[in-house]
């Protein structure tokens, strides 16, 4: 069964940012995903779980989880979004997120790849 997005009324979604930057970081990969806030849907997404990502990183006995890998999500995420002609995207910042690290790293990448951020 497929459950259809949320409807939010005219006056709520005029005012949200449309497109939303969400990282998530684990102890063995890096997940960033941009969501379409008045459809709830994921909009693109970019992954060191991929299987091809995954398998060139393994082969150059690059690690999947640190700051480098961090900044290869983001560009392969900004290529994303330009080819979707999603030009700018705002950050969602979890708690216990700050400007430094991984998310400095993912937030770069997408800044000097062209991709505005609000």
């Amino acid at each position: 069964m497929v459950v259809p997005p949320p409807v939010r009324p005219e006056r709520v979604t005029k005012y949200l940012k449309p497109y939303i930057l969400r990282m998530h970081f684990t102890n063995k990969f890096v997940n960033t995903q941009v969501i379409h806030t008045p459809t709830a849907t994921v909009a693109s997404a970019a992954s060191t779980q991929e299987k091809a990502l995954r398998l060139s990183m393994e082969k150059t006995k690059e690690n999947t989880r640190d700051v480098a890998a961090a900044a290869k999500i983001g560009k392969i995420l900004a290529e994303r979004l330009l080819l979707k002609n999603i030009p700018a995207v705002s950050v969602f910042y979890k708690r216990d997120q700050r400007y430094h690290g991984k998310v400095k790293a993912v937030i770069d990448s997408l800044r000097n790849a062209g991709v505005k951020l609000i």
